[in-house]
């Protein structure tokens, strides 16, 4: 009688709990379910993380790999300008969309000559597809973001005195690969052209330096594309200005040096002095150890070796920061891309350039690492690409020109 008045007294109590029991029975099955899941889904990325970077190692262990991420490209960026400039996200607008696309087609003219010197039987049909982008670059309309804030053409005033240094530094600089990997001299004349007028306005500014765009500083790593333009105008045309080269490198080694880190500050002036406050960035000192690397390389080894003792991160995720001087666990910078745990998607694409090239192999092992984490391969039809390429293309071009840039 006792056990039978306390459970009418007590009816409501008991089913409450018995109720709260089966609810809390429910959510610890699907939470079981969802830790499955989450499991199973790192183990399958571990296994085809592993599986992805197996064959990283020899050129030959990697030859069929990068012909594949090669056709992929091809097939994406070789094709009209209309087309290519709407590849680029039209989030980041007019102008970005331009550099975007100018940097798809600069890139994957280096990635074509580095795998022309790489694997020769590819020669041919590389030097096609280089003069390919070469005319995308001539086109009106992706010089158009260039004229629009200059407010003329970049071709068409030459003999004009404004800068379109970007622009024109990337198109002098693939046509000099095209040259050095074959091809023929249809573009000679307008290559004498494009280093005679960069020459000219460099030496006339007032520090060696030109600015992208007007009334913006100075960005040293654009500056880098005509340096490395006029030094390989310079090995093709017995030392024609060389004196300038080697001049930009003595006063960079000189005047332009970050005195906390030592490396070649990001921004200057445009009377070449530095910013008191300016950031040294990862995703630029990066790029900046690849140009160098085209144009001395002792200088290169010098910057890249500091440039990985303030800037390099390791663990699970290695890779380069874009900032050296305090943490960024999220944000984004047009030029670094989405900062996710401190690392820089562009700084440590652009890093493997050096990092091939020295032969710095456990740390470009660990960077293209990263990138299959993130990025995920997607193999089809015998193309390669990352499946981030379908939002950002130019990150594939850089990240093929720089895993192949060799000596």
């Amino acid at each position: 009688m006792r056990v039978k008045n306390f459970y009418y007294r007590h009816k409501n109590t008991i089913g409450y709990v018995l109720d709260l029991l089966r609810d809390n029975i429910d959510l610890v099955c699907k939470s079981i379910k969802i830790i499955a899941i989450i499991a199973v889904f790192i183990l399958v990325k571990i296994i085809w993380v592993h599986w992805s970077c197996t064959d990283h190692g020899t050129w030959e262990e990697e030859k069929a790999e990068l012909i594949r991420r090669r056709n992929f490209l091809i097939g994406r960026v070789v094709t009209s300008p209309h087309v290519l400039l709407n590849e680029m996200p039209k989030a980041i607008g007019t102008q970005f969309q331009g550099e975007w696309a100018l940097y798809s087609c600069s890139m994957l003219t280096a990635a074509l000559s580095n795998l022309s010197r790489l694997y020769p039987g590819t020669k041919m049909e590389n030097i096609a597809n280089m003069d390919s982008l070469i005319n995308i670059v001539l086109s009106p309309e992706l010089r158009k973001y260039d004229a629009e804030r200059w407010g003329e053409d970049p071709l068409e005033t030459l003999d004009g005195n404004e800068s379109h240094i970007s622009y024109i530094s990337h198109l002098a600089w693939m046509i000099s690969e095209y040259k050095m990997t074959g091809g023929n001299d249809k573009y000679d004349h307008l290559l004498n052209d494009l280093c005679k007028t960069m020459n000219r306005r460099l030496l006339r500014s007032k520090s060696l330096n030109l600015p992208t765009y007007p009334s913006e500083c100075i960005y040293v790593p654009d500056m880098l594309v005509a340096i490395v333009a006029l030094n390989n105008y310079s090995a093709l045309n017995k030392g024609k200005y060389a004196s300038t080269v080697q001049r930009w490198i003595k006063k960079a080694k000189s005047e332009w040096l970050d005195k906390e880190t030592g490396l070649l500050v990001s921004f200057l002036k445009e009377d070449g002095t530095q910013f008191k406050a300016a950031p040294v960035k990862g995703s630029y000192s990066a790029l900046n150890c690849h140009y160098l690397t085209q144009i001395d390389s002792v200088f290169a080894r010098e910057q890249y070796d500091k440039f990985k003792s303030h800037f390099l991160q390791s663990g699970l995720f290695s890779g380069i920061q874009e900032y050296h001087d305090h943490s960024c666990w999220w944000g984004f910078d047009i030029d670094a891309g989405p900062i996710l745990f401190n690392l820089s998607p562009s700084g440590t694409a652009f890093a493997v350039g050096p990092a091939t090239y020295f032969n710095d192999t456990h740390v470009r092992s660990n960077f293209l690492r990263t990138a299959e984490i993130a990025g995920h391969s997607i193999r089809w039809n015998n193309t390669q690409h990352y499946l981030l390429a379908e939002i950002a293309l130019v990150g594939e071009c850089i990240m093929l020109a720089m895993r192949t840039t060799t000596p």
